[in-house]
């Protein structure tokens, strides 16, 4: 597993609440999207991360394309997804 993973899920861990905020899935770190999007986790955020990097996201819908992101996911994350 990558170096920088380990190190945001040790931080998510120790960290407390987190709090969601918007986010542009096109141009965030893996980190960012992880600590701005409740529920998603490192893993979850790399593929958002590649995904939109490869195909540049316009919609929250462009995100079901994702491995791991189902209806129920974005339902809970798409009022903090931004992608200018």
């Amino acid at each position: 597993m990558n170096v920088k993973v380990l190190a945001l899920m040790g931080g998510l861990l120790f960290s407390g609440i987190v709090m969601a905020s918007p986010v542009n899935v096109n141009s965030a770190s893996v980190e960012e999207i992880a600590a701005a999007l409740k529920g998603v986790g490192p893993a979850k955020a790399m593929a958002i991360s590649s995904y939109c990097k490869e195909q540049k996201c316009s919609k929250p819908e462009d995100l079901l394309n994702v491995k791991g992101i189902g209806q129920g996911t974005l339902e809970k994350i798409k009022d903090d997804l931004r992608f200018k």
